[in-house]
């Protein structure tokens, strides 16, 4: 009989937690049980194990860094939509590292895996940005590679710690929306 409170979603969501606090490669099955008050074998009735949590925090993470890359475009066009993008994500991944973590190199295994739908949805926020800028269609996939390595780049790297310099973060974060916002402007009058 399955512990009373704890349902699939409780599971993940305290897997999730426990990989930001400790980082995702340190989250074990038995971590998350002692995390519960459960024994390891208790979360087999609620996950298939360490591969499927690790599957379901990444979905649920692309979901909510999707969720506030929408919330935050909504409205907005050009460098506007842009910035709002770029700051909700790097919000979202400083906030929830471990969780972010899960999504690198998780693979979706068919188009109705919800790690699927949710990272599409995540694009499709980066897409509706670009639809600001006079992009070729030919070079939005360019572009969303662009966006994602300077978001995810800069937001791990201050997530974990790695700007040690005096130069003030935000100021540098601003400076990157400015330098793709103008090299998305250069691409769509080419």
């Amino acid at each position: 009989m399955p512990r009373a409170g704890l349902d699939p979603a409780a599971v993940v969501a305290a897997g999730a937690a426990l990989a930001d606090e400790v980082g995702f490669a340190q989250l074990t099955m038995g971590s998350l049980a002692a995390r519960l008050g459960v024994r390891t074998p208790s979360l087999y009735k609620h996950v298939g194990g360490q591969d499927d949590l690790n599957r379901r925090i990444a979905a649920l993470a692309l979901g909510q860094a999707a969720d506030a890359v929408e919330r935050a475009v909504d409205g907005r066009t050009e460098r506007d939509a842009l910035a709002a993008a770029a700051r909700a994500f790097r919000t979202f991944v400083v906030a929830h590292p471990g969780r972010y973590a899960a999504t690198i190199g998780m693979e979706p295994n068919s188009s109705e895996d919800p790690l699927a739908l949710a990272g599409e949805r995540l694009l499709g926020a980066f897409a509706a940005v670009l639809r600001g800028y006079a992009i070729g269609e030919a070079e939005v996939g360019h572009a969303l590679r662009m966006l994602r390595s300077l978001c995810h780049g800069f937001a791990t790297l201050q997530a974990a710690n790695g700007f040690q310099w005096s130069t003030d973060i935000d100021e540098s974060f601003e400076w990157l929306v400015t330098f793709a916002d103008r090299g998305l402007r250069a691409m769509g009058v080419r």
